[in-house]
C-alpha cells in the first residue's frame, strides 16, 4: 500500500480532522478505521475543524444542554478537549509503540489569543493539564508573539505542535524557539526526552496566493511558474531543518536525548482543481517528516498516489530558481506570506466566534 511506502520513507501520514461522530466510529471515515486500515498515526484539530464538528451536531446536543448555566467558553472548552481526550486514547498504543514520535493529537490555544505571549502559555498549560494525556501536542501560532510561548511551555516539557508557518524566516525562528526551550529544560536539570513538536509549514495557500499574481502578469514566464511556489518555499524549509538538524548548536542539544522538531507539511488539500490531487503528499516527501491531511486527500493519496521516494531532497536549487524567478517578476514572496500569516490568525479567530455563536445559541434554546 502506498502508505506504508511514504512511511518507510519518514513521512507520518496524520489527519487533519476530528468530530465526535469519528471518534465513536458513526462517522463513515471512523478514526478507528482510519487507524487499523489507511495508516493514520495522528490527527490535527484547529478552530475551523471544530466549528464544522460542532456546530448544529446531535452529537453534542446532550452534552451542550447538561451545560446549562455554564459561560459559552467553558462549553466549548469541555466539548472540544473531551473530543481530544478520547482521541488521544485511541492512538495510545501507536504512541506507546512509536516512542511518542507519532499517536498524537493536537489543539489549538484560543486564536483570539495570538498576539498575547502571556495568555497562550497560561491556555496551553491549562489545555494541557485538562486533556491530561501523554500524546497531546499543543498548538501555538508561529506569531512574533507566540515565539516566546513555544519557548515557555517546551521549556516546562509540554509538546508544541507550531501553527501558521508560512515563510522560511519566521521557520527558522520557530525552530530557534524550540531550540531555546529545551536549553531552558536542560538548564533546569529536566529530562528532554519526552518532549516532540512538529513546525506546521502551511503549503496549497501559498500557491493560491502567488498563483493569483502570476495569473495578473499572464506572461510565458509567469505561466510556467503556476503552481510551483508552496513546493518550492517547503523544499527549502526542509533545507533549513536539516542545516539546523545538523547544527552544533542541536549537537549538543541532544545529547540530552532530545528529540529534533520534524517539519510538518499543513495546507495540503489542493485549492484549485487544475493540480493533481495528491501533489502536496506525493511531492514533499522525506525523512522525519509529518504531512496532515483532510480525508479527501487521503483517499485520493490511497486511490491512486504515485510514490516517487524522496522527492524533496535533491531539489534545493531547482526550489531556490523558482523563488528568485517571482522576485525577478516583482512578485515579493515575504509581503505574500507576511499577509497569509495575518490572514491565517484571523481566518481561525472567526472560526472560534462562529464556534461560540453556535454553541451560545444551543444554550439557550
Amino acid at each position: 500500500m502506498i502508505i506504508d511506502d511514504i512511511r518507510n520513507a519518514g513521512t507520518s501520514i496524520w489527519l487533519d480532522d476530528l468530530s465526535r461522530a469519528k471518534i465513536t466510529g458513526t462517522d463513515a471515515h471512523s478514526l478507528p478505521a482510519r487507524i487499523s486500515q489507511s495508516g493514520v498515526v495522528g490527527v490535527t484539530t484547529n478552530p475551523s475543524i471544530f466549528s464544522s464538528a460542532i456546530s448544529g451536531a446531535q452529537e453534542y446536543a446532550a452534552d451542550i444542554a447538561a451545560m446549562k448555566g455554564s459561560t459559552v467558553d467553558e462549553v466549548v472548552r469541555k466539548l472540544t478537549t473531551d473530543d481530544v481526550r478520547n482521541a488521544c486514547d485511541l492512538f495510545s498504543d501507536i504512541y506507546t509503540t512509536s516512542k511518542g514520535v507519532d499517536g498524537r493529537v493536537s489543539i489549538e490555544v484560543d486564536p483570539r489569543l495570538a498576539h498575547n505571549t502571556k495568555e497562550t502559555i497560561e491556555q496551553g498549560r491549562t489545555l494541557y493539564a485538562l486533556i491530561n494525556r501523554p500524546n497531546v501536542m499543543i498548538k501555538v501560532p508561529a506569531t512574533i508573539e507566540g515565539l516566546p510561548a513555544i519557548t515557555a511551555l517546551i521549556s516546562e516539557g509540554i509538546s508544541v505542535n507550531v501553527t501558521l508557518i508560512f515563510s522560511l524566516s519566521r521557520y527558522e525562528q520557530v525552530i530557534d524557539a524550540f531550540m531555546q526551550g529545551l536549553e531552558a529544560r536542560i538548564a533546569q536539570g529536566e529530562s528532554t526526552s519526552e518532549i516532540h513538536s512538529v513546525a506546521s509549514f502551511f503549503i496549497s495557500r501559498i500557491d493560491s496566493a502567488v498563483d493569483q499574481e502570476l495569473k495578473k502578469i499572464d506572461t510565458d514566464k509567469s505561466r510556467e511558474l503556476l503552481g510551483k511556489t508552496a513546493i518550492a518555499n517547503a523544499a527549502l524549509a526542509y533545507e533549513v531543518f536539516e542545516k539546523k538538524m545538523n547544527s552544533t548548536r542541536w549537537k549538543a542539544i541532544s545529547q540530552s536525548g532530545a528529540n529534533m522538531q520534524r517539519p510538518l507539511w499543513a495546507s495540503t488539500g489542493v485549492k484549485d482543481p487544475a493540480y493533481e490531487d495528491t501533489r502536496y503528499v506525493i511531492e514533499l516527501i522525506a525523512p522525519h517528516t509529518v504531512n496532515t491531511m483532510p480525508q479527501s486527500t487521503l483517499d485520493a493519496v490511497i486511490d491512486h498516489g504515485v510514490f516517487r521516494g524522496n522527492t524533496i531532497s535533491e531539489t534545493y536549487s531547482t526550489s531556490r530558481e523558482v523563488i528568485a524567478s517571482l522576485d525577478s517578476l516583482g512578485i515579493s514572496l515575504p509581503a505574500i506570506t507576511n499577509a497569509l500569516e495575518i490572514d491565517g490568525v484571523k481566518k481561525f479567530a472567526q472560526a472560534w466566534e462562529e464556534l461560540l455563536s453556535s454553541v451560545a445559541g444551543a444554550l439557550n434554546t
